[in-house]
C-alpha cells in the first residue's frame, strides 16, 4: 500500500503566497510520475504541474509562471511553490503519483487532498 499525504494549505490574501508539500511512502519500488491537480466546487478536476522523474515539467496554462513545482526523488516529496495568487486559484488541491509497488504493480494513488483558499 502506498499513501500521499499533502500539506501545506490554508487561506492567503490576493497576491499571496503558499507552498504545498506531498509525501509519499508506503510499499514504494520507484515512482515514475507525479503531480499536482484542482478541484473547486463545482468543476471537473484539473492538472496543475505534472512532475517526471527527470524532464521537463508541465505546467497548466492557468499557471502563468505562478508556481513552481519541485521534487526530491529519493525522499519522494513534491512541492508546489504558489505565488501571486488569485481567489480563482481556491480549490483543494491533490498530489498524484504513479507508483511501482515492491510487489511490482504499477497503479496511480492519490492524496486526501488539502484545501487553498484566496481571499481577503
Amino acid at each position: 500500500q502506498v499513501q500521499l499525504v499533502e500539506s501545506g494549505g490554508g487561506l492567503a490574501q490576493p497576491g499571496g503566497s503558499l507552498t504545498l508539500s506531498c509525501a509519499a511512502s508506503g510499499s514504494i519500488y520507484s515512482i515514475y510520475l507525479m503531480g499536482w491537480y484542482r478541484q473547486s466546487p463545482g468543476k471537473a478536476r484539473e492538472l496543475v504541474a505534472r512532475v517526471p522523474t527527470t524532464g521537463i515539467i508541465e505546467y497548466a496554462d492557468f499557471v502563468q509562471g505562478r508556481f513552481t513545482a519541485s521534487r526530491d526523488g529519493p525522499k519522494n516529496t513534491m512541492n508546489l511553490q504558489m505565488s501571486s495568487l488569485t481567489p480563482e486559484d481556491t480549490a483543494v488541491y491533490f498530489c498524484s503519483a504513479i507508483v511501482r509497488t515492491l510487489s511490482q504493480v504499477t497503479e496511480t494513488y492519490w492524496g486526501q487532498g488539502t484545501q487553498v483558499t484566496v481571499s481577503s
